[in-house]
């Protein structure tokens, strides 16, 4: 049973997290803190205690944006510590993703926070903390990528993304109707989607054939359109991406 503290400066959001946490089997016990000065004393507090003592904390429900002290200057902290718990970011803001996942956060959870996401995100906190055997995850759908918008899970065509831009750990799927941010390597995309037509040709972009209007050579230099955007093509990329081309249909 993994003992939890959420943090978060909104008492109704503290509040609506504590019971939903309360709610999942899997939480043995969880408390709030309305603020992360709050919270690393209630953390400096489970580590004097050590792992078994009566005060662990396994995992931290953490806010980002916080007068004082953020949530994310707390998680830059933790890395400091021995054995620091594992820490959930749940924010109303996409933006700081990448940063926590630079922190080795387990998840990163959009506010209104949903019942279903929350519960993944402790199943993950769980295995991390060999309190919970893994749970058999279905296949995924061949043709469409899960992504989270505002504490939506919406599904995204393969057919529509042109090119993938990546962001560290995560990849930017970029559409004729906007970019979604999703927590997958270029790797392993470029893996996935390579009998799809995509094709890397740059160590930060992975291009869908398909959608490649033009190729440009300008004084040694090769770049693709796709849309409105021109994309460089790297040295290293470039004649297979020649020769992919020119065996498109």
């Amino acid at each position: 049973m993994l003992r939890a503290l959420a943090v978060d400066d909104e008492r109704p959001s503290l509040e609506e997290l504590l019971y939903l946490l309360q709610a999942d089997p899997r939480i043995g016990s969880a408390e709030g803190a309305g603020d992360a000065t709050e919270a690393l004393r209630r953390i400096n507090r489970a580590l004097e205690s050590g792992p078994g003592g009566p005060e662990a904390i396994d995992v931290v429900f953490l806010d980002i944006q916080m007068p004082g002290l953020d949530g994310l200057d707390l998680a830059r902290l933790l890395t400091g510590f021995a054995r620091p718990p594992l820490v959930v970011f749940v924010t109303a803001h996409e933006d700081f993703a990448v940063q926590a996942f630079d922190l080795k956060a387990v998840d990163y959870v959009l506010k209104p926070v949903r019942k279903e996401r929350l519960a993944e995100a402790v199943r993950r906190a769980a295995e991390l903390r060999g309190a919970a055997p893994p749970i058999p995850v279905h296949e995924p759908d061949p043709d469409h990528l899960p992504v989270e918008l505002g504490g939506v899970t919406r599904f995204v065509a393969v057919g529509d993304i042109t090119h993938v831009e990546a962001q560290g750990d995560y990849a930017r799927l970029h559409t004729g109707k906007g970019s979604h941010l999703v927590r997958i390597p270029l790797s392993t995309l470029e893996e996935r989607w390579r009998s799809r037509g995509f094709v890397r040709i740059h160590r930060r972009h992975l291009v869908a054939l398909r959608h490649i209007g033009e190729l440009r050579l300008d004084a040694g230099t090769v770049s693709v359109l796709v849309g409105s955007e021109e994309l460089q093509v790297s040295r290293r990329h470039t004649r297979e991406l020649r020769d992919l081309l020119m065996r498109r249909p």
